[in-house]
């Protein structure tokens, strides 16, 4: 997918209009309809803007990913890398556990 198609589908994915993406991004529609369009390339920091406010990852919004990590799950695991490493390890057991918990109980549904 290219960088436009993937703005397209971000900002129609949040419900935005051209318009109000680009209000939010300090530029125009028009200039965000070029962008979707790959007529143009936009600048590192209009992306920025862009994966800021459409509540993406930076590595999602240019297709280097495709895992799509919203804002809350970012700062979460913000935080969690700043714990000392046994409290960090600690979040890891209990999250290791909620996960096997839950594929298992996928597993047993089906």
């Amino acid at each position: 997918m290219t960088l436009g198609q993937q703005i397209t589908a971000l900002r129609k994915k949040k419900k935005l209009s051209q318009g109000e993406l680009g209000r939010t991004v300090e530029t125009s529609g028009d200039i965000i309809g070029r962008y979707e369009r790959d007529e143009v390339k936009p600048s590192i920091e209009v992306v920025i803007r862009m994966a800021d406010a459409l509540e993406v990852s930076l590595d999602y919004q240019v297709g280097k990913t495709d895992l799509e990590l919203d804002s809350s799950t970012l700062n979460r695991i913000q935080e969690v890398a700043k714990l000392p490493d046994q409290e960090k390890q600690q979040v890891f057991l209990v999250l290791d556990a909620l996960i096997r918990d839950f594929k298992a109980r996928k597993a047993y549904a089906q």
